[in-house]
């Protein structure tokens, strides 16, 4: 089989490589320079939609309305504009092996691809309950969300069981979403995790208290500090209950699990520094090996307003990396310096009519401030974090564009705090005042 050679090659076709192929294009990258090897079957698209849109009974996402990069307010890149960029698009291809030293790549087919410069995007997979040995954890009807094709037999599962009842596996980002997805569709839903509360990596269990009971309000069931040990099916092999390790039962026509995910390094085991679990960067996304660089979820990369290293899964952070990455390849062979990475970190989820923004670290005291009363209808509250009398989180529910860039702005400055009651008395017009 012939090999293709290139002198950039981006290996992993999510949010990352979309943006990294636009930075590409405005630097000027020439026509067959770049390679974007993906095995999804369509171009880069925004991910976070799969979880909220492209669920919905009304007002669905469907592609190619959500390719990058509309999720940051640019143009959406259809597969066409890779044509006309002269970007080979090479989908439906996975890379089985990564000789660093060689500078190739190996796909599943025997394809080889070499490079001269490598941008490692390969993402996350989520964490399946088969890798945990649980029993009938292999039924139909049981799913996971990371791509679109996940989004597809979830849909067809929706219209399949209408008005059915549908079991959450898990508290966090992926299980709120959903349960509310799936809730606008006139399923039954019950949520399980084994936590105390929702979300509990981010939220206090103040801010938690209202995301349980305004979700209980919307029929939602929730059952905490148990898991599912097992799943009963049918003669079909559809799933029909999930067992608990309470003892207890809960029906089921649908399960949706999101117990979180693993970023994808294996292909570069032993090849390239490693930290926290990912891939080890500087602050301008290069790793150990010179000319290859890791963006997104698998990189750990230095957080400069912390001075530490840090791994971080999320969208925001796998746009800006990337746009980070090619401009750092670009003024190495230009010989010009950019800016080390100066990454704010940030978070948001929207669900139901509640939208909520996170900006900066989470550790310290805490002041819950505003209205967070589940049955009001304003709910605009929020809270800080502070720690050696420094503001250094911000958290708000239903802020205002001028209020999320206040909180945002806050985070990085990090104004002393001496009166957490007064803090609490002020809530946003603190963040506004500066």
């Amino acid at each position: 089989m012939a090999e293709k050679s290139f002198k950039y090659v981006i290996v992993g076709g999510g949010v990352a490589a979309g943006y990294a192929a636009r930075e590409f294009s405005k630097q000027g990258v020439k026509p067959g320079e770049l390679a974007i090897i993906s095995k999804e079957a369509v171009a880069p698209y925004e991910r976070p939609a799969l979880s909220k849109a492209y669920l919905f009974p009304e007002g669905t996402a469907r592609l190619p309305g959500f390719h990058v990069c509309v999720g940051s307010g640019g143009d959406r890149l259809l597969p066409e504009w890779y044509s006309q960029k002269g970007i080979s698009l090479i989908l439906s291809t996975e890379i089985v092996k990564a000789d660093l030293a060689s500078k190739t790549l190996t796909s599943s087919t025997g394809e080889t691809f070499k490079y001269q410069i490598l941008i490692i995007a390969t993402g996350s997979t989520v964490v399946r309950l088969t890798d945990f040995g649980v029993k009938g954890a292999d039924a139909k009807n049981i799913f996971y969300l990371r791509d679109i094709s996940d989004g597809d037999h979830l849909v067809e599962a929706i219209k399949t069981k209408k008005n059915g009842k549908a079991v959450v596996v898990g508290g966090g980002y992926i299980g709120l979403e959903l349960s509310a997805a799936l809730k606008i569709n006139n399923i039954e839903v019950t949520m399980v995790y084994p936590e105390p509360w929702c979300m509990p990596r981010l939220f206090t269990a103040g801010l938690a208290a209202f995301y349980e009971t305004y979700y209980a309000n919307k029929g939602i069931n929730i059952v905490k500090g148990t898991v599912a040990s097992g799943f009963g099916m049918n003669d079909n092999g559809e799933v029909t209950d999930v067992k608990l390790k309470d003892g207890r039962v809960l029906e089921a026509d649908i399960v949706v699990v999101g117990v979180g995910g693993r970023p994808l390094t294996s292909l570069f085991k032993g090849q390239v520094e490693e930290e926290k679990g990912g891939i080890k960067t500087d602050g301008y996304f290069e790793t150990s090996v010179p000319g290859v660089y890791a963006v997104g979820d698998v990189a750990t990369f230095p957080l400069k307003l912390y001075n530490e290293l840090r791994r971080v899964e999320h969208v925001d952070h796998a746009r800006k990396s990337a746009e980070q990455a090619v401009k750092a390849i670009f003024s190495s062979e230009n010989g010009t310096t950019i800016d080390e990475y100066d990454y704010l970190p940030y978070f948001y989820s929207r669900s139901f009519d509640l939208s909520w923004k996170f900006y900066g670290d989470n550790i310290g005291d805490t002041v819950l401030f505003g209205d967070s009363n589940p049955t009001s209808t304003t709910h605009k509250f929020g809270t800080y974090w502070i720690k050696d009398g420094k503001l250094i989180g911000a958290f708000l529910e239903s802020g205002t564009l001028d209020e999320d860039k206040a909180i945002a702005k806050i985070t990085r400055l990090q104004p002393s705090v001496h009166d957490l009651n007064q803090l609490a008395t002020e809530g946003i017009a603190f963040a506004t005042k500066f």
